[in-house]
């Protein structure tokens, strides 16, 4: 199975084009579920099997939307007029058609891979099946490990929010006293480009007067700390410590329109025994401090469109946004995306 930190770079848009839907759970037996996935209107229903199966939300007769329908026995029904589809998007029962012979494949809608796996529902865009399967998450389900999965919309690009996920100097101030506060102590942090995007590495920062520090952290000490960018629409944080203590952040982007982005974000740590007990005060922190970036991002959006669109300077401070820029732009012009290998240092200020 194929890490969702570690996929390759060449590989990106056509071995592994996986997005993430829905949960699992939001999808039931019976009815079918519209989404939105990179702005492609899509129903999900499951086959007879209780696999996912993903078609195009539009009725090949009418066009009405499919998900208004019905599922049951492992088939999609249209309410408009119960034209009946399979899993592979083909029209099986035409009810006002006195003859149904031969009318499997006939009428077609367009079909989307999907797949289910550690509790989400995956479709691919791409026409040919993908080669390998979804990428995983980093240490979900592993022995030792406490997790728990957000799911949260923001009114933002899917760059804005990558960027934010990766961004130390905004929770400096947006998250004061939750997760950082600013010391105006200098810190080195090393960028290295790799094969499937880019990381940030920080050295000795300042963790004074943080909640989440004071709880995930009692005992000081060093702490290494690294954001990622994995193309082309996820984001990792790692915070290591001697005592084997180890927290990873992983957050997979949905676009539903060029403003609105889903977020599925999976938090993993490993605190030994008593990690269900820290669950119980790190999952209702993690909920407030992602619901400050929901508001910020969200009103930072509306004033860029007050203002006609952006109009953003940037300074060496901002380490990742231009690789993310960079990345998913190669990627959508279908150039070779930027090459790894390069290393360079910056001095910043938290």
């Amino acid at each position: 199975m194929t890490d969702i930190t570690a996929i390759d770079a060449a590989s990106i848009a056509r071995v592994n084009p996986w997005l993430i839907t829905c949960l699992s759970r939001e999808l039931g037996q019976t009815a079918p579920l519209g989404i939105i996935a990179d702005k492609h209107r899509v129903v999900l229903f499951r086959d007879a099997t209780g696999k996912p199966a993903a078609l195009e939300d539009r009725c090949a007769h009418r066009n009405s939307p499919l998900s208004l329908g019905s599922a049951k026995n492992g088939v999609l029904t249209c309410r408009y007029h119960g034209w009946t589809y399979a899993g592979d998007g083909a029209v099986i029962s035409i009810p006002a058609l006195c003859e149904q012979d031969r009318l499997h494949g006939q009428y077609m809608v367009r079909r989307y891979h999907a797949a289910e796996q550690e509790g989400f529902i995956w479709i691919t865009l791409s026409e040919t099946p993908p080669r390998e399967p979804p990428p995983r998450f980093a240490n979900l389900g592993s022995a030792g490990w406490t997790s728990f999965i957000m799911k949260t919309r923001f009114k933002a690009p899917m760059e804005a929010c990558l960027e934010n996920f990766l961004d130390c100097p905004h929770a400096t101030f947006l998250h004061r006293y939750w997760f950082r506060t600013p010391t105006a102590k200098p810190v080195k942090a090393t960028v290295r480009t790799l094969m499937d995007g880019v990381e940030a590495e920080f050295f000795e920062e300042p963790r004074e007067k943080s909640l989440v520090w004071w709880l995930l952290a009692p005992q000081g000490g060093p702490m290494r700390h690294t954001d990622r960018f994995i193309a082309p629409r996820t984001s990792r944080v790692d915070y290591q410590f001697p005592s084997g203590s180890h927290y990873t952040i992983t957050s997979s982007c949905t676009a539903l329109s060029d403003s609105e982005t889903e977020v599925y974000t999976v938090i993993t740590f490993r605190y030994g025994w008593i990690g269900p007990l820290v669950r119980v005060l790190f999952e209702p922190l993690a909920r407030r401090i992602i619901r400050q970036d929901v508001e910020m991002l969200g009103a930072q959006y509306r004033n860029v469109s007050r203002f006609g669109g952006p109009k953003f300077v940037s300074t060496h401070a901002d380490l990742l946004g231009r690789h993310i820029v960079s990345w998913r732009r190669a990627l959508e012009d279908g150039e070779p995306p930027p090459a790894p290998g390069d290393q360079y240092d910056v001095e910043l200020r938290l």
